[in-house]
């Protein structure tokens, strides 16, 4: 199996417009920072959607404690998972696997992302020309448009080679070479940077307030494995339990509110 050049070409044109953040404004950033909606394209334009969801939701879990300073990522989620999906259908990995081959073209992709804002830097000083003469189509070209264009031209021929060319180089190497310990180390490594991103993830929203639903999570889990629960169960559940603690706290403040205005009124 080889990826086909119209498929190469619609996965690098979805890369190219979640990178140069063209997609409903400000939701482009989620769909970058977020490899799901990256891999569930890849699963759908490869034919094979249910094991690519697999395969992107544990590359997800490492970018669950990966946060955006100034909206640079120290690893691209959309291009890790734009490769990383197509390299483990094709090849026929595990999921923990496809994780570490997502770890590194991630990074490669963040040092691609860089050199795109180098570029945007020289647009930068047409900006500034039309500032000084209030230039307002001129600064929507420079600002919006030209910022577009750039990635655009960055960003789908370099998809398109890489999952043209060498997504099906890589996928062969795999095949070649699975079972044996080197692809076992993949797979271990894979899965402890899932666990990573879990624990950076409670580590940032683990209030002590908090940690009880985080451990009650964890042991309905396990408690509940042999009854083959799927997610959407666990959501529900999870969904139910926040609206009767928000609904709790928020009796708790209406009343002592009212305990406050009654003592104010005796005084």
């Amino acid at each position: 199996m080889t990826v086909q050049t119209w498929q190469a070409f619609v996965i690098a044109l979805w890369v190219a417009l979640v990178e140069s953040r063209v997609l409903f404004g400000g939701a482009t950033t989620t769909l970058r920072f977020t490899p799901m909606m990256t891999g569930m394209v890849a699963g759908l334009v490869l034919g094979n959607l249910s094991k690519a969801m697999m395969i992107v939701a544990a590359i997800q879990l490492i970018y669950m404690g990966v946060f955006s300073p100034g909206g640079q990522m120290p690893s691209e989620p959309a291009i890790a998972a734009a490769v990383a999906v197509p390299v483990a259908l094709l090849g026929g990995l595990k999921p923990a696997a496809a994780v570490a081959v997502a770890v590194p073209v991630g990074l490669l992709g963040a040092y691609l992302y860089q050199f795109r804002l180098f570029l945007n830097t020289f647009v930068v000083h047409l900006t500034d020309k039309y500032a000084e003469k209030l230039n307002d189509r001129g600064l929507t070209l420079s600002i919006i448009w030209i910022p577009v264009l750039v990635g655009f031209a960055l960003f789908l021929p370099f998809m398109f080679v890489t999952l043209k060319f060498g997504v099906p180089v890589i996928s062969a190497f795999v095949k070649s070479n699975s079972g044996t310990l080197i692809f076992h180390i993949l797979t271990v490594i894979g899965g402890g940077l899932a666990s990573i991103g879990i624990a950076l993830t409670v580590y940032v929203i683990g209030k002590k307030n908090y940690i009880p639903f985080f451990l009650l999570a964890y042991f309905m889990t396990v408690m509940f494995t042999k009854l083959n629960i799927t997610m959407v169960t666990y959501a529900i559940i999870g969904s139910i339990l926040a609206f009767i603690y928000v609904l709790g706290k928020n009796e708790a403040a209406k009343l002592a509110a009212k305990n406050n205005n009654s003592s104010d009124d005796e005084f």
